[in-house]
């Protein structure tokens, strides 16, 4: 392949995925006039979701791939996945039909997207803020499993480099524990295609596995060293470690 190709095809993707983007600005106005209701703010979200990985696949021929669909539970669940790109930040709100993210406070700051996060609700964080932040987590991510939605977070806490073993931040055994509901490991290897280190996307299919289920009431540590192997593991197996 020409090696010029993939910055072009990725700088018409950014063009295309902002003219995109601003065609939702109508649309947060008729939701604001329709007095915010949650399932349309996340049916839109889904829409503009379902436009960026259609612009992606277009533009750039990045595509994904899911296995182990299977292994979703049917009911609210605590989601755990590593964190590459900000690929999987966006399309796991179609890939989890209603999905909690817990979120940086920072992403508030995207147009259009940040509208969507804070409406839908999602669970922002400000991280500077130590043990309250931790609160504001627990307490969101309750009221979700409540609702029946699933809690997706990133447990590295930060998008790491392709090759990184996981290393999961503290805090995500008390999540655990708290919830008191099945946790589903998923291994993402979008860093492959689409790195936090590089602004060029590059053409390929993304591999989403979804792991088996880990049952609540484990004590922590025995939590987190499961869920980080089986990740671990499922991005060092061929299919995934492969560009």
């Amino acid at each position: 392949m020409n090696p010029v190709l993939p910055g072009l095809r990725s700088r018409a993707f950014d063009v295309l995925a902002i003219g995109w983007t601003l065609l939702f600005y109508p649309a947060i106005a008729g939701l604001l006039v329709a007095g915010k209701p949650r399932a349309a703010i996340r049916f839109v979200s889904r829409v503009w979701a379902a436009g960026i990985l259609a612009i992606l696949h277009r533009t750039v021929g990045l595509t994904h791939v899911e296995i182990g669909r299977a292994n979703v539970p049917a009911g609210p669940c605590l989601i755990v996945a590593n964190h590459q790109s900000q690929w999987e930040t966006i399309a796991f709100l179609l890939l989890v039909r209603d999905v909690a993210i817990v979120a940086k406070q920072e992403l508030l700051s995207i147009p259009v997207m940040g509208w969507f996060l804070r409406h839908s609700p999602m669970i922002l964080i400000d991280r500077e803020s130590g043990g309250r932040a931790l609160r504001h987590m627990l307490g969101a991510a309750r009221a979700a499993i409540a609702d029946g939605r699933a809690v997706l977070i990133f447990p590295e806490g930060s998008r790491r480099r392709v090759g990184e073993g996981i290393a999961f931040k503290r805090g995500i055994e008390l999540l655990y524990a708290d919830l008191g509901v099945p946790v589903l490991p998923v291994a993402v290897n979008s860093g492959r295609f689409w790195s936090s280190d590089d602004r060029v996307k590059r053409p390929g299919q993304i591999v989403v596995t979804y792991l088996d289920t880990i049952e609540p009431g484990l004590p922590g540590q025995d939590f987190i060293r499961r869920a980080q192997s089986s990740i671990q593991d499922a991005l060092d197996s061929p299919r995934m470690a492969a560009a």
